[in-house]
This record gives structure tokens, C-alpha cells and sequence, in this order.
């Protein structure tokens, strides 16, 4: 392994906005602060599929992802890095301007590959090893066995089985995957979807997850905000109001929507009094720059 970040950099906030109760405690773990690019939960998803990528002697990472990838932009920083080329498959026709993601993603060495998104839904059809047979192939969003491997590092980072629930976001549940198979098995852990119509997540984190017994988990797909990087006056709002309360910027994508789901969830009674929240800030602030 060529690449280590420096975990000292992390904190745990705790918060105290104006809607949270005082019977119930929160605190944001902020992996947004591990590295100005590649950040949050990227870096942990990406870790030991790098690693494996050196042990079998591959000379190239190829990845997959959209215009406004988290993924993309926190994969070309890491192998920049690292020093390992790397290519990334965009989802849809190269536009005439690139998004503020994908040129970052260029200047740092990524070779951009845009296919259409018919071909991109069948992109776990194609035979990616031989027309890149010097690569290792790093699924969309880091989303495989290696990846929830990575996540499982999160909470130790806590240490703190006085937490009674862990709650962060969800695009792949890779993330989330590593949480429940590391937290205390009397901890909830619940997962925030960010996009609309995904019920086949839950198969897809089932798939990552240790044998039982396992902490009680579960998906909460009410606060997807319209869809996958759907942005509304309420949640940039939101946002901006959070930030002010805490000096914790959030991201457009993932926990702006996270944090807003989590204070509606609050009002409403979800969370009994006495409970004390660990809310996982994921990163991806650099979405943000692409201005949707």
C-alpha cells in the first residue's frame, strides 16, 4: 500500500441546533476534514481496493461513475496520489463543458471514458478486464466487498458504544454495511437513502454484511428530496441555517438531505428521549462546486 491519510485530523462535534431537543444529544462525526479531496467515506471504500489493486501487481485503477461524482473526483485525487493511473467510465455523452467535477477529475491524470447510459446500465455486462487488462476494477462507488471492508474502520474512530444510533447517509450502502457490521449490537443503525424508488438497496447491503448476530438496522427512504441531486430552496435553506448554527458545511447530495431527514425524523418522534446520535458526514463537499 502506497497511500495512508492522516485520521488525526477527524473530530466529533457535538451540535446543539436550534430544533434539537434537549432530551436528546447528537454529534457529527466530520470525515469531511480527513483530506481536502479525497474525503469522508471515500477514502475508506477506496483503501483496500487500492491496496489490492498493488498486491496483484496492477498498474491501473478503472472506476465508474457521473458527471458530478463524488466517486470520480475522490478516486482520480487518490490514485494522483498514490501515484497509479486510473480511468474513470462516465455515465451519458461527453457534454460540451465538463462539470466542475469531471475537470478536476481530468487535471488530476483521470482519463475520462464517456459511454452512453444504455450502455452504462449494462456496464457489469461488459468484459472491462480485457480491454483493460492491466486494471483493477473498482465498482461504482467503491461498492463491493473491500469497500464495506474499508467503512468498518468509521466507528472506531468513536469508540464510543454510548451512542444509541448511527445514522448517515446512502447512495450504494456500502457505507452503511461497514457501520452495522462494526457497531455495538445494541446500537440502531438507520440509513438515510438519498434516492428515490431504491428498494433494492436492502438486498444489496445484505450482501455485504457479516453473519449474524448483527445491530438492528434499517433503510429510511422518505427524505430523498425528489430524487438522487435533487436540490430545493428548503434544503439549500437548510443548509445554509445549519451552517450557521454549527459551522458544519454540508453537501447538496448526501448529508444536506441526511441532516434535514434527521431533523423532520426528531420532530416527529422517532427518536425517543434519551437518545444520542452519531450523524456520519460522509464528505463529497466538492459536489457542491458544480453549482446544481
Amino acid at each position: 500500500m502506497r497511500l495512508m491519510l492522516d485520521y488525526n485530523n477527524i473530530i466529533l462535534q457535538t451540535i446543539s441546533p436550534s430544533w434539537l431537543p434537549d432530551n436528546i444529544r447528537a454529534a457529527v462525526l466530520r470525515l469531511d476534514l480527513l483530506h481536502p479531496e479525497v474525503s469522508g467515506n471515500k477514502w475508506f471504500k477506496l483503501r483496500y481496493n487500492l491496496e489490492a489493486a498493488f498486491a496483484n501487481g496492477k498498474k491501473h485503477i478503472l472506476t465508474f461513475g457521473g458527471a458530478y461524482s463524488n466517486h470520480i473526483a475522490a478516486t482520480a485525487a487518490a490514485c494522483q496520489l498514490a501515484g497509479i493511473a486510473c480511468t474513470g467510465v462516465i455515465r451519458g455523452e461527453r457534454p460540451s463543458v465538463l462539470s466542475h467535477t469531471l475537470r478536476e477529475a481530468s487535471a488530476k491524470g483521470m482519463e475520462l471514458l464517456f459511454i452512453s447510459r444504455e450502455a452504462y446500465r449494462i456496464k457489469n455486462e461488459t468484459d472491462w478486464s480485457t480491454l483493460y487488462p492491466d486494471a483493477y476494477v473498482v465498482p461504482e462507488g467503491g461498492n463491493n466487498a473491500l469497500g464495506a471492508k474499508g467503512c468498518e474502520e468509521i466507528l472506531s474512530l468513536v469508540n464510543d458504544p454510548s451512542f444509541t444510533h448511527i445514522v448517515c447517509a446512502v447512495g450504494t450502502g456500502t457505507t452503511l454495511a461497514g457501520l452495522i457490521n462494526s457497531a455495538d449490537h445494541q446500537q440502531e443503525i438507520r440509513g438515510y437513502v438519498v434516492l428515490k424508488g431504491a428498494a433494492y438497496l436492502e438486498q444489496e447491503i445484505q450482501s455485504l454484511l457479516a453473519p449474524a448476530p448483527l445491530p438492528h438496522w434499517q433503510l429510511v427512504h422518505q427524505h430523498h428530496g425528489g430524487g438522487y441531486a435533487k436540490v430545493t430552496p428548503a434544503l439549500s435553506g437548510f443548509m445554509r441555517q445549519f451552517y450557521d448554527e454549527t459551522g458544519i458545511p454540508l453537501d447538496i447530495v448526501y448529508t444536506g438531505k441526511l441532516i434535514m431527514g434527521f431533523r423532520q425524523d426528531v420532530s416527529e418522534g422517532l427518536y425517543p428521549p434519551g437518545s444520542k446520535v452519531l450523524l456520519i458526514h460522509t464528505g463529497g463537499l466538492q459536489g457542491n462546486d458544480d453549482g446544481r
